[in-house]
């Protein structure tokens, strides 16, 4: 195509219009060619241009329209209706790694007891670049060392994702990192027990938290403690941590010998008991199961502290025969922890595998009434042996290898269920029907007209 000026003298043309592009040119007999019309090719590329802006702009328009009406739908998944009103939903759940339910159940649990998880979401952040921290560190984590890994700093990372309400879901991947480095038991993709997993992070959390001398964790747990007299205080290996003022309790062990009367006494600290289920309810599996009495919360803590005389496989040493005798044993309890933790034992072992106990187990949901197993019940106020429960862990399935962990836990007044990446909110009567494994009570701080147990 020939683009040239138009002569004094010229031929005659003969006007044309692309179909395709729309561009206008005539024909020129002498060029024996098309010639290109400047300036009206100039006016339809910018038309051309203007339809092609407007195309874009509407295009970009339908796609953040739709976006909003996503981001709304998303928004209108959150908010829940309760007595009337519309309240968000700001739980997040957690994403499974490969048979990491355990970890997912008592994460979501240890994130709704307040006093506990607020503590951590309180801590100073702690970078780590190539074994050094940026700054100056606030606190001290032994487990650090050559692995360059902190528990609490992980820990405290992810109890801050959850309940913000930013995200549906949040990978722990970092915490499972975590986990194996200091904690070789639980590597791989296999299931865990889930209590095995909350005894392992508890203490480790305490462990690294003992080193914090210069920070104010140490500073505030001894001040909570500060009415505690030096022997009452339950201090496990070592310095008290807000895992011991919390989750730790002290247990009166006194064993007596059956043959000549000799009565042995010894304190143990505790973060969690483990109850029995009583063997003459081991065969009701269900709540409407009408074959003989339903076994209670109350049955379990009673065969715990119950007077209980001993095998003999665990015959005492008594000092005063100076040889192993028949004996009894009995639990007291000598204080109670902030957080009482009840771990029921549903799994044993056979002569060839472990076994599930599916028992079901009554529990109350408010008004746990811890004074009739107390040592010193009368120095005990009115209302610090209530406890309301905060969280459940439930196993689904058949054996501790296999199956599935779930938590229940109440969060401002609602129950909510944890399934991994997926949070429902709930209500009591869901909560009461389930088989429990580990109940979470928290003391009741202030008087209230619910019924005991």
């Amino acid at each position: 195509m020939t683009n040239h000026k138009k002569t004094e003298k010229q031929e005659k043309v003969q006007h044309t219009v692309c179909m395709d592009c729309s561009s206008y040119s005539t024909y020129c007999y002498r060029c024996d060619d098309f010639v290109v019309n400047d300036t009206k090719l100039g006016l339809v590329q910018k038309v051309r241009e203007h339809l092609q802006n407007l195309e874009n702009s509407a295009f970009t328009s339908d796609r953040h329209r739709k976006r909003k009406l996503l981001e709304n739908s998303s928004l209108n998944s959150k908010l829940l209706k309760v007595n009337g009103s519309t309240t968000a939903l700001c739980a997040t759940g957690l994403r499974n790694l490969g048979n990491t339910c355990f970890m997912n159940a008592i994460l979501q649990s240890l994130s709704n007891i307040q006093q506990f998880c607020c503590y951590f979401k309180e801590l100073p952040a702690v970078e780590l670049r190539n074994g050094k921290t940026a700054g100056r560190r606030t606190y001290h984590t032994r487990s650090q060392g050559d692995n360059n890994v902190s528990l609490v700093e992980e820990f405290r990372k992810t109890l801050c994702a959850l309940w913000q309400g930013s995200q549906t879901a949040f990978s722990p991947e970092s915490l499972f990192y975590v986990v194996w480095k200091i904690m070789p038991n639980f590597r791989g993709y296999q299931q865990q027990d889930a209590h095995e997993f909350m005894r392992y992070l508890l203490d480790h959390l305490h462990l690294e938290l003992q080193g914090g001398f210069n920070g104010v964790s140490r500073s505030v747990i001894l001040q909570e403690n500060s009415s505690l007299t030096a022997s009452s205080k339950c201090c496990i290996n070592g310095a008290s941590t807000v895992v011991t003022a919390i989750f730790g309790g002290i247990l009166q062990n006194e064993v007596n010998c059956l043959i000549c009367g000799t009565e042995s006494r010894k304190f143990d600290p505790f973060l969690d008991l483990s109850l029995d289920i009583p063997s003459q309810f081991r065969n009701k599996r269900t709540k409407n199961q009408e074959n003989g009495p339903m076994c209670t919360l109350r049955d379990c803590l009673r065969s715990f502290t119950d007077l209980e005389e001993l095998d003999e496989t665990e015959l005492y040493m008594c000092h005063k025969c100076k040889k192993k005798q028949k004996s009894t044993k009995k639990f007291w309890i000598q204080k109670l922890p902030k957080v009482l933790c009840l771990h029921l034992k549903r799994f044993h072992w056979t002569a060839y595998l472990r076994n599930k106990v599916d028992t079901y187990v009554e529990f109350p949901l408010r008004g746990l009434d811890m004074k009739c197993y107390l040592l010193e019940p009368e120095n005990s106020g009115p209302e610090s042996c209530l406890y309301d429960l905060a969280a459940v862990v439930v196993h689904h399935g058949s054996g501790v290898g296999s199956g599935h962990y779930t938590a229940y836990a109440a969060h401002e007044g609602h129950w909510f269920h944890f399934n991994d990446s997926t949070v429902t909110l709930t209500d009591e009567e869901t909560v009461v029907k389930a088989k429990a494994y580990i109940l979470f009570y928290v003391e009741r701080q202030a008087k209230s007209g619910s019924d005991k147990l």
